[in-house]
């Protein structure tokens, strides 16, 4: 028996087997022309799991002649790149040494920095994957260094030939006639939610929990839908669904309903979709509860920070919790209405010279008309205020911040408004 997983042993060799990424490996398409030329800039891969990105890379290297070495993020080490750049020039690596850099969100700084030497020089070709947005996670010096590519989820409609695939190679290995029931390979493609990777191995699921009866295994309908994956509710993250699914979920917090809250927490999860609904907690506990409650932003943070430590399914538990607590709390977006008006005040050249006061100004020239900063030091004076100007001339009556009707923030309003009306 052949222990290697299924996906593996099917993997493409040539770009035209590749499941889905038409838009990328179409005669013509820039990536397919980089690869046939074999004039290969760094490449980051971005997508997400079980789309093609290490089969592509595996194509590459062969097409190249380089050596391919793999690493994965989550267990790579400084000394792993030093133990691969070693074998540069020699018989091991005579045509220069292709990196592919599975998971790179995962390496930290000073891990990435110590490729830029030799991807720089060509010594090493990179290609680099992530499921995550490679502008957030990679090193910038990378990322100027690299053309992206984003891979996307793949239709099942594309994933239906590599599921009958696989089950006849698994006939062909064992030497047995295989007989699928209909709706099958329809069931498998589906509930893969775009990863055929997924797809593959509930074909050898379904294939080794299936009984031998005269020599012949016979696929039903009811093993597949019990064997397949739950990813059925996956969706496309570029889609409207997507966005619908994430509008749903931080509105149902600022509604204040834990319950439609823990529902659209639920149809993220079950996606696999962590980041966004990590993301988008983190959002609504500043942006809609905020002032009201501003000690609960650390508690969120580390609610999040516990959920991708220990992944899913257990980060459920953590981000229930925040998600109970955001939906349950008082609500305030004075500050998030603040900032906006700010902005938009910038935005629209609404600006004018930093007041003198303000200034880091440590010396006055001899030409200078007026000297002295006159910076009134506020802990200097009765509770630690004084009333000067901060905002330039030009906008020093504008207001931005008006305190939310809770009562955190009024009663720092009450507090304040009695010591500046005192002094005023």
């Amino acid at each position: 028996m052949n222990h290697n997983p299924l996906a593996s042993r099917i993997r493409p060799s040539e770009l035209s087997e590749v499941v889905g990424q038409r838009h990328l490996l179409e005669k013509g398409r820039p990536l397919y022309n980089m690869i046939e030329n074999g004039n290969l800039p760094n490449l980051i891969f971005y997508g997400p799991s079980g789309v093609g990105k290490t089969t592509v890379a595996s194509i590459i290297a062969q097409k190249t002649q380089k050596t391919l070495r793999k690493l994965n993020g989550t267990s790579a080490s400084t000394q792993d790149i030093k133990d691969i750049v070693a074998q540069i020039g020699t018989f091991e690596a005579p045509n220069g040494i292709l990196l592919y850099l599975d998971e790179i969100q995962y390496f930290n700084k000073r891990q990435q920095q110590s490729l830029l030497e030799y991807i720089e020089n060509g010594k090493i070709t990179l290609i680099a994957s992530t499921t995550e947005n490679p502008y957030f996670y990679i090193y910038p010096a990378i990322l100027s260094r690299s053309t992206v590519f984003e891979f996307k989820a793949v239709e099942w409609q594309e994933i239906v030939p590599a599921v009958k695939r696989g089950f006849d190679i698994l006939a062909d290995e064992n030497d047995i006639e295989v007989e699928v029931e209909d709706g099958v390979f329809d069931k498998i493609a589906k509930g893969c939610g775009g990863d055929v990777r997924k797809a593959l191995n509930s074909v050898e699921n379904c294939f080794f929990v299936t009984s031998t009866k005269n020599g012949k295994k016979h696929i039903l309908l009811e093993t597949a839908e019990e064997l397949t994956q739950k990813s059925a509710v996956k969706y496309d993250r570029e889609g409207d669904e997507h966005f619908d699914i994430i509008s749903a979920y931080q509105k149902s917090m600022r509604g204040s309903d834990p319950d439609a809250a823990l529902h659209y927490l639920a149809r993220l999860l079950e996606a696999g979709d962590l980041p966004s609904a990590c993301r988008r907690l983190m959002v609504c506990a500043c942006e809609d509860v905020g002032l009201a409650y501003p000690q609960i932003i650390p508690v969120v943070k580390a609610a999040i920070d516990a959920a991708m430590m220990i992944g899913l399914p257990e980060a459920r538990i953590p981000l229930a919790d925040a998600v109970v607590l955001v939906a349950s709390s008082p609500k305030s977006n004075s500050a998030y209405e603040a900032i906006n008006a700010a902005i938009d005040d910038v935005k629209k050249g609404k600006y004018g010279p930093i007041p003198r006061t303000l200034q880091n100004k440590h010396f006055d020239g001899e030409d200078a008309a007026v000297k002295g900063q006159f910076y009134e030091y506020p802990h200097l004076y009765e509770n630690h205020w004084t009333n000067q100007q901060y905002l330039p001339d030009a906008i020093k009556n504008a207001k931005y911040y008006y305190a939310g009707d809770n009562k955190n923030e009024q009663a720092f309003k009450t507090y304040w408004d009695k010591i500046k009306g005192e002094k005023s």
